[in-house]
């Protein structure tokens, strides 16, 4: 991959009628003179600050500074200049930020720029203010290594294996299941069935387990290609894949074991010898090189309460259990946060799978082995040992105050494909800085080197329709403040944002066909998914419609399914509710409605037996 290296000549002249004190409606400085600098940021050519000399006691400073980076024109640069007023004894006041796209200005030539206020500002009386810079460009040339991580919104080459090797049993227990006289061809005949889950602490660890059996007595279970959890129902599904073919022995073994571990006493978890021994794994971990937080401390206990003796299981392990497709795929979903942002503010959905960890907004995947090791611009810079999957658990909840932006008027310049608005944000007090800490702090989040450390987004990056389907937070539109330029990953629950583990099974590229959505949450049963599905259509995700008619609102059924266009997948939808089951001594009923499932996908696939065989049983 070759990129175009230029260099950008930043020069500055001055700033006029800059003022002292702070206006309490705009927070400007109108009384007195100040002592002020220019402080520059352009993340993608440094990552260190640059600065102008200070100059003192002057409303109309003048700099007449020139600063040099050297940036690639094909990544999204978006140089900050921030105006501050120096002070001797109390940490320097930021009168204004003004961020400048620097596409905006062609190559080869020199621009001179007045940044002005809105008048919407100006009409406050404190005068107006300019920063003047005069840029110009140099083109050169230079090429990138290969990198230690896989950037790209295909799925892995070990995954694709898996789904060739999986599509072979489910093809062989779709024959079984629908008593079909031909075989299915293993490609576009077999559809793509997927399993996913919701969180509810221990309810859904145990809900899940026979939600599976279930499955397993119909013999749909070998029909899965993919299981998707979150929060306590990764605990069941790490639990299951310690055993490389679980999915073809009877469940029943394993609920009995988790049973005891459920209802034996927790007191044992707190002893001296075992607090003793979470000391000295915590120790190891830290010499290891990992970041320790008290989610580590967290999944210890649970990894306690769980297992006999600690379990020394890693992700990467579970490659075992999969690598001849003779089980589903395993997809466990976290959230990536900020510090000083909520939720709703700032949140990237993070895969696990026994071959990769990764981004779906970002297409960039690292090896699950190589997760939690330090990298820079793709190169694994130092190896940390992988992480036990006790660690990678964790719970937290959060709120925020809304974050709002103040936008200043453009230069007369042309409009350029790919510039961004220049946006001015002017600094919170030290009142309201005080109060946004207390609100987004997180005292219990996981920590992880962050593996796209120093890598830079593409110019065109907010016309990719991947990062498009997936961005959803206030800082999308400012690449110098995403995950790129963060030393760490904040991982939390996914359910404190949305209840859900559908997101990994909605990437286009593992062209789900079928949706089993098993809900274990407590309260409203329809909640989780009609949040989720109002998610997707303010994306643009293709998602069936899933409203009820007013009488399931009053009287929920075990079982919905939902579809309502071919680019999205069918859904099945089952509620925490026990209504006709209990009416039944056998599944007659699930198996009909299993029938029913597909033969309304039969119509999604070309001329097979699939199709022939459902839609003979139907007419009869």
């Amino acid at each position: 991959v070759k990129l175009q290296e230029v260099k950008l000549y930043v020069f500055f002249l001055g700033a006029w009628q800059v003022y002292g004190n702070r206006s309490k409606k705009t927070r400007m400085f109108h009384i007195g003179t100040t002592d002020c600098y220019v402080k520059l940021w352009l993340p993608t050519a440094s990552c260190q600050e640059a600065r102008t000399r200070t100059v003192c006691n002057s409303r109309n400073p003048v700099w007449n500074e020139t600063f040099l980076f050297m940036i690639q024109r094909e990544v999204k640069n978006i140089l900050e200049l921030s105006v501050c007023d120096e002070d001797a004894f109390t940490p320097d006041d930021q009168l204004l930020t003004v961020s400048f796209d620097v596409a905006k200005v062609q190559p080869g030539e020199k621009v001179h720029l007045n940044f002005k206020l809105n008048p919407e500002v100006r009409n406050e009386k404190i005068g107006e203010k300019w920063l003047t810079g005069n840029v110009s460009f140099l083109f050169l040339f230079s090429s990138c290594k290969n990198l230690d991580l896989r950037l790209g919104f295909d799925l892995c080459a070990e995954e694709q294996d898996f789904v060739c090797k999986r599509k072979k049993v489910v093809a062989a227990a779709l024959k079984n299941v629908l008593h079909l006289d031909e075989d299915l061809q293993e490609d576009e005949q077999v559809p793509v069935v997927a399993v996913m889950t919701t969180a509810g602490g221990v309810r859904s660890m145990t809900a899940m387990l026979g939600s599976l059996l279930a499955l397993q007595d119909l013999g749909v279970l070998d029909c899965v290609l993919y299981i998707s959890g979150l929060s306590a129902t990764t605990w069941t599904m790490a639990k299951l894949y310690e055993d490389a073919n679980w999915s073809r022995k009877d469940l029943r073994g394993p609920i009995g074991d988790i049973r005891k571990h459920v209802i034996k006493s927790k007191m044992h978890c707190f002893s001296l010898d075992h607090m003793k021994y979470y000391e000295k794994e915590l120790c190891e971990r830290k010499q290891e090189g990992h970041k320790l937080s008290f989610t580590d401390l967290w999944g210890l206990f649970i990894d306690c309460m769980l297992h006999h003796q600690g379990s020394t299981q890693k992700l990467s392990d579970q490659q075992l259990a999969v690598n001849q497709g003779q089980n589903p795929l395993p997809i466990y979903l976290s959230l990536n946060v900020k510090d000083d942002f909520s939720t709703l503010d700032f949140k990237e959905w993070v895969e696990f799978t026994p071959y990769e960890v990764g981004f779906l907004k970002y297409g960039a995947f690292v090896r699950s082995e190589d997760f939690g090791s330090e990298f820079f611009m793709g190169h694994l810079m130092k190896k940390i040992p992988e992480s036990r999957i006790c660690f990678l658990e964790g719970d937290l909840l959060s709120i925020s105050e809304n974050h709002f932006y103040n936008y200043i008027i453009d230069p007369a310049l042309p409009k350029k494909p790919h510039e961004q608005a220049t946006c001015l944000s002017v600094p919170k007090g030290c009142l309201s800085n005080t109060l946004r800490e207390m609100m987004t702090g997180r005292p219990v989040v996981s920590t992880y080197h962050n593996f796209l450390k120093g890598l830079q987004l593409h110019n065109k990056y907010l016309e990719n329709e991947r990062f498009h389907m997936w961005k959803d937070t206030v800082l999308d539109s400012s690449p110098n403040q995403l995950n790129a330029m963060d030393d760490y990953l904040k991982l939390v629950d996914t359910a404190f944002f949305i209840n859900t583990s559908c997101p990994p099974i909605l990437r286009p590229e593992r062209k789900a066909d079928v949706i089993l959505h098993l809900n274990y949450s407590g309260g409203s049963q329809t909640l989780p998914l009609d949040l989720f599905s109002k998610y997707c259509l303010e994306h643009g995700i293709p998602f069936p419609s899933t409203e009820l008619r007013q009488e399931d609102w009053e009287h929920l059924k075990e079982c919905y399914v939902f579809e309502d266009s071919l680019e999205a997948p069918i859904l099945a939808y089952f509620p925490l509710v026990c209504d006709t089951f209990q009416k039944y001594k056998a599944p007659s009923k699930l198996t009909a409605l299993i029938n029913h499932i597909f033969f309304r996908l039969s119509y999604r696939l070309e001329s097979s037996p699939l199709m022939e065989r459902i839609c003979q049983d139907n007419r009869q």
